[in-house]
């Protein structure tokens, strides 16, 4: 008896999601088409470029998802994959059109890849095939599997040292923001690994004792001084602007300054959408890093907490499907997901509202950008076949035991 995946489709998962890409259509059109307007273009441009990258995605679905997941546990495949990643990784250093300072696109045409966003689910993808085939070695020898008893790596096939090279590439870049991300993504991965309790534990103080000593030592040396540094130095003027914003309303500190501005203007219920008043040139950026505080002027505090309670509905489903997963690579492949979608909601809420450094994050779904929809789609494309599979294959057992019972 054949069961077709096509019964077994997720629709707590699906739903939220065409929920929140819907909503992020709408979004982008409030955030961008005044300003298309005032530059003599038409409103519809960037929503349009959006539209499309949303079709792409949903197409991509449908294709994973009809998948077996054998195929995608392929390391030829993998190996494919980040192959090409490194490739347009280093045409966007050497052929990419910088912005704000930093490199990372490539423009072909109408089109804009930003190669980055790629690495996000390439890095979840990787860890989860490498780790998963290790669980029994891991059970016994804890994290020394993982480490090979060597604190710094040797090999060039050394997960550590594959991580080194992706995450090194963006901070060169510079992207530190996405650089960030990976690193904590990559974290989460490694406590996922089967690795003892007490060290995620100790990740997670290590982690945030070196942020709060890094911060603490650039407000005592000042930001100035790290204007001079390569690579620190494009950001050296956000963290002028995290220290007090309002010093320098004119320039480092406008962007958070406005961010604040506009939540203050959304009050309790918002402006009603399309009536932002910062989007309006006031606040750089508000169409992508800052879509969130323009989002909580024009629907309010209670709207904009109904859309991050979707949000985080729609994580915590991805991740109770990694949960329930019994095989250990669809477990972490899928915890790895939400993991991933959840740090960037706090990196980006962070930022816009003073909490951490502004790092030029997105906010998934909502924010214009074709390339980040099109890895969120492709990341829920996994789960949804994941959450499949894992039901056939229980069904399976069930049917086979139930028959088995009657011989």
């Amino acid at each position: 008896m054949k069961i077709s995946k096509r019964h077994l489709l997720n629709y707590s998962i699906l739903v939220p999601y065409l929920l929140l890409s819907i909503l992020g259509l709408i979004v982008v059109y409030s955030t961008t088409s005044a300003i298309l307007i005032e530059e003599g273009k038409s409103a519809l441009q960037l929503v349009r470029s959006q539209g499309m990258f949303w079709g792409f995605s949903l197409i991509l679905i449908a294709l994973i998802y009809k998948l077996k997941l054998n195929f995608l546990r392929k390391e030829r495949l993998l190996f494919i994959v980040m192959f090409v990643e490194l490739i347009l990784l280093a045409l966007a250093r050497l052929i990419g059109t910088p912005v704000n300072g930093a490199y990372g696109w490539i423009s072909v045409g109408p089109l804009t890849i930003q190669p980055a966003e790629y690495l996000k689910i390439i890095i979840v993808w990787y860890l989860a095939q490498r780790f998963s085939k290790q669980q029994d070695e891991i059970a016994v020898y804890d994290f020394q599997v993982l480490t090979q008893n060597q604190w710094i790596p040797r090999a060039f096939n050394d997960w550590r040292f594959v991580l080194l090279v992706m995450i090194g590439s963006l901070a060169i870049f510079p992207d530190l923001g996405n650089a960030t991300i990976l690193a904590l993504v990559a974290l989460i991965m490694y406590t996922l690994s089967g690795i003892a309790h007490r060290w995620f534990v100790a990740f997670i103080g290590l982690l945030f004792g070196v942020s709060a000593l890094s911060l603490t030592a650039i407000d005592m040396i000042g930001v100035d001084k790290f204007l001079k540094v390569p690579v620190f130095g494009y950001v050296a003027k956000r963290f002028s602007a995290y220290f007090n914003p309002f010093a320098d309303l004119a320039g480092a500190g406008h962007q958070l300054a406005n961010s604040y501005f506009a939540m203050v203007n959304g009050g309790w219920f918002g402006l009603g959408l399309g009536n932002s008043i910062e989007k309006r040139g006031y606040l750089p950026e508000a169409h992508t890093d800052f879509v969130f505080s323009i989002v909580i002027e024009e629907f309010g505090f209670v709207g904009a907490s109904l859309i991050l309670a979707l949000v985080f509905f729609l994580i915590l489903r991805i991740i109770l499907v990694g949960i329930r997963a019994k095989n250990p690579f669809n477990s972490m492949m899928a915890i790895g997901v939400g993991g991933m979608m959840l740090v960037q909601v706090f990196v980006n809420i962070g930022g816009i509202s003073g909490i951490i450094p502004s790092t030029g994050v997105t906010f998934p779904f909502l924010s214009q950008g074709g390339n980040s929809l099109l890895v969120l789609s492709v990341a829920i494309a996994f789960v949804l076949n994941i959450d499949a599979s894992e039901k056939r294959a229980q069904l399976y057992e069930e049917l086979e035991a139930h028959s088995s019972h009657y011989m």
